[in-house]
């Protein structure tokens, strides 16, 4: 082993001495048991898995954020043409998929109208389960890791809840019911069941259910989300698991009931919807708006949210500077410092589940009651992380 390996080696044995703890420390099972999810803290949400790391919604993908520490590992389904729910968040496969390299597929693009737009490209819902599980997931932005794309296949709803269940310790999962209105256009099973019937089957089918902390819930965690608002009042009459409802950027409607923004975040109507949801998942930049790339002035939808008892997950927090607004000053743990200490919001979903597991480590009340000894090695686990990962980078 040259010297330049040793050094690492050397600092990561010296920190563990220290702070009594491995660098990302991670739960596992206690006394044969598997550990709770944590309730004392803001949810960190595996945003398609940890896919700032490996393709999204793939299996590796899910596995990585359950070893980094995530509370919920979050998906969105859709269905095959057979009627098969998937993990995939587009209704195309072009974005996250190697579909291009699959000559046998090629005369399957096609354009439907997808939430009062034209869409051209190869849609799931043409597929069959066969013929998704013959391709390989990609990774969505050209910056991030590559080396991975097209090792990992379409995971199924039923494979992805079989992860969570799998898992050494209690993880969540945060499924969402996507395009449903494009999905129950496209699809019919032969039983005359709608797409959300299906959805609610499989989780009762694994055991699934219980309102939100109840004992059921805390064996089995789960929130239900979506954007469309009549699909979750739908499933609200089946099943009494937890439910959130996203909100999208302020210039889009909802595509159900065609709703405004300024609409479905008025008192009015949080007063209804808080009937049928636990919380609200709004884009983070409608509660902080932007503009040129810096925060202004945050609006009150977080309190007014939190005045009906509704918690607030926004979405997405990415660790790469060309996401990062200029306020953070290219540093992910200030952003989440400031959504979760100033904004003051109940989870979040992250591309990057170990940094945000890392620093909710670092600063949580535990770590400071240490005591200055333990508090100093904490502080030095942090100094010397950086200085690892700067040194690799020489």
């Amino acid at each position: 082993m040259g010297l330049t390996c040793f050094v690492p080696l050397l600092l990561l044995s010296f920190i563990a001495g220290c702070a009594a703890r491995p660098i990302y420390p991670l739960p596992s099972k206690l006394d044969g048991k598997r550990q709770p999810l944590q309730t004392s803290r803001p949810f960190n949400i595996a945003h398609r898995g940890s896919n700032g790391e490996l393709p999204e919604e793939t299996a590796a993908a899910y596995m990585r954020a359950i070893e980094e520490g995530t509370d919920f590992i979050e998906t969105d389904i859709l269905s095959s043409k057979d009627g098969v729910l998937i993990c995939h968040h587009d209704v195309i496969l072009d974005n996250t998929t190697d579909i291009a390299k699959h000559k046998e597929f090629e005369n399957r693009r096609k354009t439907y109208e997808v939430q009062g737009v034209n869409m051209t490209g190869f849609f799931v819902v043409d597929f069959t389960m066969k013929e998704l599980k013959k391709l390989g997931a990609t990774q969505r932005y050209s910056f991030r890791d590559q080396q991975y794309n097209g090792k990992f296949p379409i995971i199924t709803f039923e494979e992805f809840i079989s992860i969570a269940l799998d898992a050494p310790r209690v993880v969540g999962i945060y499924p969402e019911i996507k395009n449903p209105v494009f999905i129950n256009q496209h699809v019919k099973w032969s039983d005359g069941k709608k797409f959300e019937d299906k959805f609610v089957e499989i989780l009762k089918k694994y055991g699934y259910g219980g309102p939100y902390m109840s004992k059921q819930w805390l064996k089995q965690p789960l929130f239900i989300q979506s954007f469309a608002p009549t699909s979750l009042v739908y499933t609200s009459k089946l099943i009494d698991s937890p439910k959130v409802f996203l909100i999208d950027d302020i210039t889009v409607l909802t595509e159900d009931t065609n709703q405004s923004y300024s609409e479905i975040t008025s008192d009015a109507y949080l007063d209804y919807i808080k009937d049928y949801v636990v919380g609200i998942g709004p884009w983070k930049d409608t509660i902080v708006p932007v503009v040129n790339n810096y925060l202004q002035t945050p609006t009150d939808l977080v309190a007014r949210a939190h005045a009906r008892d509704l918690q607030v997950h926004p979405y997405t927090y990415r660790n790469e500077n060309s996401f990062l607004h200029f306020n953070f000053h290219q540093d992910p743990y200030q952003e989440y410092d400031y959504w979760l200490n100033k904004i003051g919001v109940d989870g979040l979903f992250t591309d990057f589940t170990g940094s945000l597991h890392t620093f909710q480590e670092l600063t949580s009340p535990q770590s400071k009651d240490q005591g200055d000894d333990n508090g100093r090695a904490s502080k030095l686990l942090h100094k010397i992380a950086a200085m690892i990962s700067s040194y690799g980078k020489v």
